[in-house]
Order: structure tokens, then C-alpha cells, then sequence
């Protein structure tokens, strides 16, 4: 069995993401991503795990990214994945089969509640290989998120 201390959780923005604090604040709040990402570091220390938090505006980086994780899953290093997709959440097939594919243990996350926007925000190609979804709960969210990890931990 691998120790906690020997696992990672990778955190993936998506599209836009980088403007967060300015981009719809009143959707999205003040925060920034840096904030965001100190916020996934000190969960990740209440663990004992380490954090890759990478953001991109590129699919097939985050697709990449995805893979490098599965690496990890299947290496036993892994403590999951959690993923805001951002806009390729509602149509991202590649994102999907990367996700299914490496059979990594991952959290689709969404900032504000997709379903209270506009009704193309209510489909997600990432929900069907997804262990579990959160949306709402603001930037804090990704802290729930990394603490729900430790209910996957065998």
C-alpha cells in the first residue's frame, strides 16, 4: 500500500479559468487563481499529499494532463484528480475519453451552479466517468472537493 504522504492530487483548470478575480465576479467571485491554487495546497497538506495544479486553455493539455495522472493511478501515487473543465465540460469528448480511459478517480468541479445559468451549462461529457460532481459551492469548492478524496483511499 502506498503512503498518503507518496500520493498527488492534480488539480486541472480549464479555459478562462487564468480570469479568475476579474472575469464575472459576480458569478465567480474575487478570488484568483493563485488564491484557488494555495487554497488546493493547504488541503492537500491536511492530507498529507502533494499538488499539481496546473491551469490551461488548451485541450489537449489538459488531455495530456489527464494521462499523466493515470500514470500516477496506476503507479499507486494518486490520491485523484479534481477537474473544472470549464467551457469544454459541456463539449469535450476527447476530456471524456481520457478521463475513461485512464480510470482515474476524479471530481468534476464547477464554481458556480451550472444549473442555475444558461441550459447549454447543463450538459457535461465528464459527469458519466466522474466518481463525483460539485458545483456551487464557490472557489471553496476545491477544498470539498480535495477532502472528499480521502473517502476513495484503499
Amino acid at each position: 500500500m502506498t503512503s498518503a504522504a507518496s500520493r498527488t492530487v492534480v488539480v486541472l483548470n480549464g479555459p478562462n479559468l487564468n480570469l479568475l478575480g476579474t472575469r464575472e465576479p459576480a458569478v465567480y467571485g474575487s478570488a484568483t487563481l493563485a488564491d484557488v491554487e494555495q487554497l488546493c495546497r493547504t488541503a492537500c497538506e491536511r492530507h498529507g499529499w502533494a499538488l499539481d495544479f496546473r491551469q490551461s486553455n488548451h485541450e489537449g493539455d489538459l488531455v495530456d494532463a489527464i494521462h499523466e495522472a493515470g500514470r500516477l493511478h496506476a503507479a499507486g501515487q494518486l490520491a485523484g484528480v479534481v477537474l473544472n473543465a470549464g467551457a469544454y465540460t459541456h463539449t469535450s469528448i476527447a476530456l471524456m475519453d481520457a478521463i475513461k480511459g485512464t480510470g482515474v478517480p476524479l471530481v468534476e468541479l464547477h464554481i458556480s451552479n451550472v444549473f442555475a445559468r444558461e441550459a447549454f451549462r447543463h450538459h457535461s461529457y465528464i459527469s458519466p466517468v466522474a466518481r463525483a460532481v460539485m458545483c456551487g459551492w464557490g472557489v471553496q469548492g476545491y477544498a470539498l472537493a480535495i477532502d472528499g478524496l480521502q473517502h476513495w483511499q484503499y
